[in-house]
């Protein structure tokens, strides 16, 4: 009956927090919320609420590793994941306002040593990632280059279609130094780093120095350091927020640069991951980025003139709804503590075995709602399939999507399943079926870009 009784307190502690959000001091009620997340088991990390020029709340939450050992402190840098990319699109329109190159010229101006296609690629399209450049798996900017030289032809034309590659940021690296005469690298640290007083960021520190958070699982088992690509800032919360700061008001680059980084193709994200304009100023800037464990999301609220940075060593995809809660706090309104990701474990049983994972998603969707976050239950099939997708575990793709297109959505949320259900058919080969699909996302949503293109690639 006393375990009953504590469970029943506990439980009532971490659900929406009405009462203490008309009583309690901003921080008081912010490090409420991050406490009864790290109980939870949804959040590992560091924390900085900024309003109206005021530091309100800062805090290390959790461990630096996963022995549970070693407590987290501000000064700990983290990997931001896609938030990287910002540097390297200022970087190029550094280059541009001082009439080094311009965003209309073609990759092949600079880089003549790759293939032909590079002459009908624009450095815009390589900012908002339309290049036309196919997903690459490659681990070092080596196996990048080597896969570039070797490509025959683009997967789409320039401009008509979004693919998230990483090429996308490796041409824009090699830009920077050829126009620079300087290694990427050294460009940020003398042309960001330095007139930001960043002082606590680090380009490609590795991730097992000391003075890094150690990404570790939820089985608390730590990632092993791994080859990757370089041009990597990995920073503290306060650096990360200086440099938010430079570019959103504009002491980088000025604000037509900004404006040509924000630019998206339909549902893809710009260089600087959401940005939006309104009457010709900026007022919302948000990206989010993970990497092996790693994960951060920075909000700026231009409006309100507040920004929220969380950082992980903890991946569980909860930064945004946390923020959310943040904001709900800054405007004294109710706020829900986050359940556990779905997507986490769900991706890992299919993995291990498709079959089993199918029978833990359907115990979970079914007698396991307090625990789980089903609120957006097509988001966690279609990221479950697009990481099956991306280990070549196509006709298991295809079927988890196929899961989603059960579930009561809107006419958006459909189209994107049948979206990558197209896209799978299409690696496949299977054309009918690929346009079966399109089709089918066409009709639930017309404005849809990317279907669209795939359908003018079939026909042609």
């Amino acid at each position: 009956m006393k375990n009953k009784l504590l469970a029943i307190i506990l439980f009532s502690n971490l659900l929406t927090n009405t009462l203490q959000a008309q009583t309690d001091p901003l921080p008081k009620r912010i490090d409420s919320l991050m406490q009864a997340a790290y109980r939870i088991g949804v959040f590992n990390g560091n924390v900085m609420v900024v309003s109206k020029g005021q530091t309100i709340y800062k805090a290390a939450v959790g461990f630096a590793d996963g022995s549970k050992q070693n407590p987290l402190t501000p000064q700990k840098r983290f990997d931001i994941g896609s938030i990287a990319k910002e540097f390297n699109g200022i970087s190029i329109m550094l280059l541009a306002e001082k009439g080094k190159l311009s965003v209309t010229d073609p990759v092949h101006k600079y880089l003549p040593e790759l293939p032909a296609w590079a002459d009908s690629i624009q450095i815009a399209h390589l900012l908002n990632y339309t290049s036309g450049l196919p997903a690459s798996p490659a681990n070092t900017d080596e196996d990048v280059r080597n896969e570039l030289l070797a490509l025959k032809r683009l997967t789409n034309a320039p401009g008509k279609s979004y693919i998230y590659s990483y090429s996308n940021v490796y041409l824009q690296q090699r830009i920077v130094e050829k126009v620079s005469g300087l290694k990427y690298n050294a460009f940020v640290e003398k042309n960001i780093l330095k007139p930001l007083e960043m002082k606590r960021t680090v380009m490609d520190l590795p991730v097992d120095d000391t003075t890094m958070a150690i990404a570790f699982n939820n089985k608390f088992v730590n990632e092993k350091p791994r080859e990757t690509t370089r041009g990597w800032p990995r920073l503290t919360t306060e650096d990360l927020l200086r440099f938010m700061s430079a570019v959103d008001s504009y002491k980088l680059v000025g604000k037509a640069s900004v404006q040509q980084l924000s630019q998206h193709f339909g549902e893809g994200e710009s260089s600087l991951g959401e940005a939006k304009f309104e009457n010709g100023e900026l007022v919302w800037h948000q990206h989010h980025g993970s990497n092996f464990n790693y994960e951060a999301l920075t909000t700026h609220d231009l409006k309100n003139d507040r920004f929220v940075i969380l950082m992980t060593n903890n991946q569980n995809f909860k930064v945004r709804q946390l923020t959310s809660a943040i904001l709900s706090i800054l405007d004294n309104k109710p706020y829900t503590v986050p359940k556990r990701s779905l997507y986490l474990e769900l991706r890992e049983e299919m993995l291990a075995d498709f079959d089993a994972g199918v029978a833990f998603y359907r115990t979970a969707r079914e007698q396991k709602k307090e625990v789980y976050d089903l609120s957006f239950e097509i988001g966690d099939l279609v990221n479950t399939g697009k990481f099956l997708l991306r280990r070549n575990r196509i006709d298991d793709a295809i079927k988890v999507f196929t899961l989603g297109l059960l579930l009561d959505l809107q006419d958006k949320d459909y189209a994107i399943a049948c979206q990558f259900i197209a896209e799978a058919y299409k690696q496949q080969g299977k054309t009918d079926l690929a346009v079966l699909y399109a089709q089918q996302a066409i009709r639930k949503d017309p404005d849809n870009k990317i279907v669209r293109s795939m359908l003018d690639q079939v026909a042609r």
